[in-house]
This record gives structure tokens, sequence and C-alpha cells, in this order.
């Protein structure tokens, strides 16, 4: 699996302890889009490099971080074909890969502390979806809503 990360000057510190995390992982390659230093960036163009790479097909799935998650999940949700869950628990990670097939997980830097985000890292990339019937009917109706 390949994971693409990226993240605004809100989140720097986040990204380095989510990129050890994903290091653990032997079966996962990772991708570092930024911000690389702590000058002040723009989080929807964070989100575009990241959720691009997924909806290109360079990548399986992503992780977007900036000072809450808020903005940098709403920026990334605007992409077609993107489902990202802003994760500040691992039920909600794990229901967000179980239940929505979330192919981007967002987390807030100044609000997700490095255990909590390590936790919340560990069980999403290893959470499968489940592809339930109802679950599947309903990523459906979610994914045609970009159409309308």
């Amino acid at each position: 699996m390949k994971i693409v990360i990226g993240c605004d000057h809100g989140a720097l510190e986040l990204k380095k302890e989510v990129l050890k995390v994903l290091a653990e992982f032997k079966d996962i390659a990772t991708e570092d889009v930024g911000t690389f230093d702590a000058e002040s960036v723009d989080y929807p163009d964070i989100a575009e490099k990241v959720c691009g790479k997924i909806t290109k097909g360079e990548a399986d799935r992503g992780i977007v971080l900036c000072g809450t998650g808020i903005g940098i999940s709403i920026a990334a949700n605007k992409i077609k074909g993107i489902r990202a869950a802003l994760c500040g628990d691992v039920f909600s990670a794990r229901m967000s890969r179980e239940h929505n097939d979330a192919n981007v997980l967002a987390m807030g830097g100044r609000v997700t502390g490095f255990g909590p985000a390590g936790e919340i890292v560990r069980t999403w990339v290893t959470t499968e979806f489940s592809q339930g019937e109802r679950h599947i009917r309903r990523i459906e109706k979610m994914m045609a809503l970009e159409n309308k």
C-alpha cells in the first residue's frame, strides 16, 4: 500500500510523528508532499496535492493534517472521489474504514497528541472496508452527491 501524506504549518510536528508510525509497517510506502518547514502555507493546496495522488492512482490512501484537521478535511472532501474522515479517536478511525471506506485520514496537529495520533493511524491503516451491502449502498449514495 502507498500512503501520501501532507500537512500545513500547524501540523508539521504531528506529520513527523505520523511518518515514524507509518515506518513501522514494512508493507506501506509513503510519499511526503510537504510542507517541510514552519512557514505558513494554505491547507487547501496541501489537500489538493495529497488527494490528487489518490485520484490519479499514484497512491492508495492519504493522510492530511492541519491545525485542527477541520479545514484540510473540508478541502479534501471537495475533490471528486475523496472520502476524507476527520478522526480524533480510534473508534472513529476504525469505523471510517469499515463502514465508509475512507481513503483519506485527517487529523489536527494542535488538538491530537502524538500518542493518540499513533494509535489512530495504526488502526486506520490496518482496518479494511467491511464490504457490507448496506455500506456499499451508502457509499454509492455519498459519492453520487458529487454530481448534484
